[in-house]
């Protein structure tokens, strides 16, 4: 009950007023979210699928779940942020066990199947209580010098540390990667000094360095076995200085090194969304007249989920591609200014966090397919097929709202 309480029921027919309620981020989020209704089922045309109808379900389901949220005072989540996490490491434990987590690609367990539901994916969940989670330490905390807040630091590591680790282990490298820029971001805005962002960086490049030799090893190996890239099921994994699965070195041999990998089978994707986008020239071919996924050269399986954008850079070009762009920058852009409005730290933290996480999102799928990074499978927001994301998306964005509305209030 006490719950409920939270639920600001008062101003509910009075959501459009530009006091209680930002139309900014919805107008946008309702502009992305037809794009990807429309090219899904563009991009799914040749093979008779109905994926955008699912899609138009998860949409209004996270249109009850965004709404809902924003009802709710942000700061109830400070209350109960311990029991989302606990819920959340429950389910990334559940999903590792082969009788209870499911596979599909790769081999990666990610997905827990719900009966008439469909795929539920954890790592979504666990994107959220980590978002929480770090908002809700740092709101307790003050922080200063390294030295002084080694105990906050550590409280820290620990609690987003182990959701990280359970998702890597699925594996599901691509939503790990994009929760440590969210928590830097929310430690960066806290005053943490910035010896440790320095440390931190050193850090990362050593890492990079790393998977730079753990590859470099993996092409000696396969070249002094004449294995073949495409066809390789773990033949290094056992000799790695790194947890990765071979699929997922060849992905970075892909981009590193082209020619090296087959092109026909590890880097296909990633050459044929290239084609796609370059196809589109200023105003595209026309929606539903792109070539690249009806004659399936960019494969059906990923054309309507990680590779959305190249098919909207098909059909409509520079133009289509822009507005996209243009949308989430405003989304983006929205989001600091909420953050900027809040009245207090937490929400300030959970409407920075969020829209880092978005960022994040943002840049490497579009960067992913036009070749700037290697490939990941890793959405776009309301824009790629996807039920547990798109609802993770519209919850995140309804925090956002939920900030916004209740910036006022002592």
């Amino acid at each position: 009950m006490k719950f409920l309480r939270n639920l600001d029921l008062a101003s509910f027919f009075k959501l459009t007023t530009r006091e209680t309620f930002d139309r900014i981020t919805p107008f946008c989020i309702v502009g992305l979210s037809l794009f990807g209704l429309f090219f899904i089922y563009s991009a799914q045309l040749a093979s008779g699928r109905t994926a955008w109808q699912q899609q138009l379900l998860y949409l209004a389901l996270g249109a009850g779940i965004y709404l809902g949220t924003s009802l709710l005072d942000y700061r109830i989540w400070l209350r109960y942020a311990h029991w989302v996490y606990l819920a959340a490491i429950i389910l990334l434990v559940l999903v590792l066990f082969p009788f209870i987590g499911t596979t599909h690609g790769m081999g990666a367990r990610r997905w827990i199947e719900l009966p008439g539901l469909g795929a539920f994916q954890p790592s979504e969940v666990g994107k959220v209580a980590v978002l929480f989670a770090t908002a809700s330490i740092l709101t307790g905390s003050k922080l200063g010098t390294v030295r002084d807040s080694l105990q906050v630091l550590l409280k820290l590591a620990l609690a987003v540390g182990l959701p990280m680790l359970l998702i890597v282990a699925e594996p599901d490298l691509g939503s790990a990667l994009v929760i440590a820029p969210m928590v830097f971001a929310m430690l960066f805005v806290s005053n943490l000094s910035l010896r440790f962002f320095a440390g931190a960086l050193g850090v990362f490049a050593l890492l990079v360095g790393i998977v730079a030799l753990d590859v470099w090893r993996y092409s000696n190996y396969m070249d002094d076995n004449k294995l073949d890239y495409s066809r390789n099921r773990g033949a290094y994994e056992a000799h790695g200085l790194l947890p990765l699965k071979d699929y997922q070195r060849n992905r970075v041999l892909a981009f590193a090194m082209p020619d090296k990998v087959d092109p026909m089978g590890i880097g296909w994707n990633s050459r044929q969304s290239l084609i796609s986008v370059g196809s589109g020239g200023f105003a595209g071919k026309g929606w539903t007249e792109g070539t690249q996924a009806k004659l399936g050269y960019l494969p059906r399986s990923v054309a309507h989920n990680d590779f959305i954008f190249s098919v909207i850079a098909e059909e409509k070009g520079f133009l289509g591609s822009i507005t996209v762009v243009g949308l989430f920058g405003v989304v983006l852009w929205n989001g600091l200014r909420i953050a900027g409005l809040a009245r207090d730290r937490f929400g300030a933290l959970l409407a920075l966090g969020v829209t880092v996480l978005i960022a994040v999102h943002v840049f490497v799928n579009i960067a992913m397919t036009i070749g700037l990074v290697p490939v990941k499978g890793i959405p776009l927001p309301f824009i790629s097929y996807g039920g547990t994301f798109v609802l993770s998306c519209c919850l995140l964005q309804g925090l956002v709202q939920s900030v916004y509305r209740f910036r006022r209030d002592s």
